[in-house]
């Protein structure tokens, strides 16, 4: 039976308290990209609880702003301050509701993909469905691709031979200036059939247009957000010079920035990622877009712990979701995860977890030996 109310609609979910803890989980190997180095994943978890049931919510934001403006530091001020302050003690009938409390605020995406992830999974769990099912997936696996940081050609060659071998569905090599056109051929050499990708994270400008036109020969699914965050402009000009498909990634905020992407030639693909849009109701706006101008999306990662993984895979059961994203096996990252399901990918694809929500649940005594803070709001 689902929960409504006497009149027969779907009652509505009272928030009664919310926990906002700082996770600091240590990765297996660090993870390099043309802007940094991780040696373990930190980030904000959301846990929002109603009706004696609990959902769960993960911001992708990083301690600094070098993937994007937003910071851990001012997710949680968001969350602390501003956000959970008006959603606990409140009820809402569904997500969209929830948004509009979120609407009148300015950027941020990150935070308010977290109180509104947190949410779904909640609604989720009260109408005693799976995630995927309100989202308007169908599929009971994803195919997956894996992501490899920035390392040597040699050992670059032979993580992308033994993941292959794996079966993953795509190889993605995040490249840099002068860490591109060498890797990319040695990969492509040792794996001819492949689907390779390469993903620069803003690394490059117009003056690498000869650079990134070298890359043509290798044939690359796509090139994945070669210039600066936030130009969609000057990647509409690049795209007109390039036979590769451009992927964007960063430049995506919204619906109205993936429009105006596609409608100017700036990109072929779309990456959507739940927590750089803020949720899973801009995903869903971003996917529909893009499958009426013919573009496919794929789900990106943030080296995402179990929550955000699960919502991930959830997220990726749509239908426009025709390349295989970032959902990696969370082993790939973590000797221990948080959840105690395994998020473990077989062949090149990720079941969905079954069950209501996003299919997972807290390891609760592993997560309190990773947790560095934690805040309640009670009504």
């Amino acid at each position: 039976m689902l929960r409504t109310s006497p009149s027969g609609t779907m009652a509505p979910i009272r928030i009664d308290r919310a926990e906002l803890r700082l996770v600091r989980l240590p990765l297996l190997a660090p993870f390099t990209i043309s802007t940094g180095t991780m040696v373990d994943k930190t980030f904000p978890l959301l846990i929002l609880y109603g009706d004696g049931i609990e959902g769960y919510g993960e911001a992708v934001c990083d301690p600094l702003p070098d993937y994007l403006d937003e910071t851990i530091a001012g997710t949680m001020a968001l969350l602390r301050d501003v956000l959970l302050p008006q959603m606990v003690g409140a009820s809402f009938e569904s997500p969209t509701a929830l948004e509009k409390l979120l609407l009148p605020w300015r950027g941020h995406q990150m935070a308010k993909a977290a109180a509104e992830m947190a949410f779904w999974d909640l609604w989720a769990k009260s109408l005693r469905l799976p995630l995927k099912t309100l989202l308007g997936g169908t599929t009971d696996s994803v195919a997956v691709g894996v992501s490899l940081g920035i390392r040597t050609i040699d050992e670059t060659v032979e993580r992308a031979c033994k993941h292959h071998a794996l079966g993953y569905k795509r190889i993605k090599l995040k490249i840099m200036p002068g860490h591109d056109l060498a890797l990319v051929d040695a990969v492509r050499k040792a794996l001819p059939d492949a689907s390779l990708s390469v993903d620069a994270n803003s690394a490059y400008s117009l003056a690498d247009t000869a650079t990134l036109q070298a890359l043509d020969g290798a044939n690359l699914e796509y090139i994945e957000q070669p210039l600066a965050w936030d130009d969609i402009h000057d990647h509409s000009t690049l795209q007109a010079q390039l036979r590769t498909p451009i992927c964007l990634d960063e430049c995506i905020r919204s619906v109205a920035d993936a429009r105006k992407a596609l409608q100017h030639g700036a990109a072929r693909i779309i990456n959507i990622k739940a927590g750089r849009v803020g949720g899973h109701l801009e995903s869903r706006r971003i996917h529909d877009i893009a499958a009426a101008w013919g573009a496919p999306v794929w789900c990106g990662g943030m080296l995402e712990a179990g929550i955000g993984r699960a919502h991930n895979i959830h997220l990726s059961t749509l239908p426009n979701f025709r390349k295989p994203g970032d959902t990696a096996s969370s082993s790939f990252y973590f000797a221990r995860d948080i959840v105690n399901e395994p998020l473990e990918a077989t062949n090149g694809l990720m079941p969905v977890p079954e069950g209501a929500g996003i299919g997972v649940t807290l390891d609760w005594k592993f997560l309190d030996q990773v947790t560095v803070g934690k805040e309640t709001f009670a009504a």
